[in-house]
């Protein structure tokens, strides 16, 4: 069965706008979790634009809760995560400047870097993931990496379909991808700029078995309640 992961960064970037408590991303998470959440997403950046070191331990913390913790290549970054133990780990690209993720990894270049905090995430049963462009390059050094899974950067097909733009060639990509990331035995993860539309797309690939949404939900939220959003999205995956 598909899985939904909720991020919820954002409710972080609102609490830290007025520098106080509330909204509280612990509470947050327990609340996605009950709405039907199947886990929770946080990225603790490196500048802590939103997530902080405290935010990401309580929440990782909680009692039946199965945390994605993004993080990057950053060393102290890796070891707060080896410290904390999420359920799970997904290495992403970090740009200071970028107003959100742009891209996938650079795998080719970080190699060597992204082999050793891979076997570290092995080392303390943390489930390891790249996020990756929808290459089959990437798919094969992925595989060379030894990661537990791969989530695809959805964005650029995501603007695609927002602007009524032609997307099937995006989209064979992704599909090709994750049809041979499935035969290498590497589970396959989709994320980045999902809302409706593009999610019910996606949704049709088998192969793809967890979607992480975010910055869409928790705007959709402000006008029609947080469980409401999560359980649409949970039936778009489903079907």
């Amino acid at each position: 069965m598909k899985q939904l992961g909720v991020n919820i960064d954002h409710i972080a970037t609102l609490r830290n706008a007025r520098g106080e408590f509330h909204p509280d991303p612990v509470y947050a998470a327990k609340f996605v979790k009950k709405a039907g959440a199947d886990s929770i997403t946080i990225h603790l950046r490196e500048d802590r634009r939103h997530i902080k070191d405290l935010d990401a331990k309580k929440i990782c913390s909680l009692d039946n809760l199965k945390v994605n913790l993004e993080i990057s290549t950053n060393p102290k970054i890796v070891d707060i995560a080896l410290k904390i133990k999420p359920n799970f780990a997904c290495i992403v690209p970090e740009n200071r400047k970028e107003v959100t993720t742009e891209g996938g990894l650079n795998l080719k270049k970080n190699k060597f870097k992204l082999k050793k905090i891979i076997q570290k995430l092995k080392k303390n049963n943390i489930r390891s993931s790249l996020f990756i462009n929808p290459s089959i390059s990437d798919i094969q050094i992925s595989k060379e990496l030894n990661t537990d899974c791969i989530e695809i950067h959805t964005g650029h097909l995501s603007n695609l379909i927002k602007s009524n733009k032609k997307y099937k060639n995006e989209l064979k990509k992704i599909i090709k991808c994750s049809v041979l990331a499935k035969k290498l035995g590497i589970k396959v993860h989709a994320g980045h700029g999902l809302d409706y539309k593009t999610t019910k797309v996606l949704s049709k690939i088998n192969e793809i078995e967890e979607f992480n949404i975010g910055h869409y939900l928790i705007g959709e939220s402000i006008f029609y309640g947080l469980s409401k959003v999560i359980k649409n999205f949970k039936k778009i995956i489903k079907k």
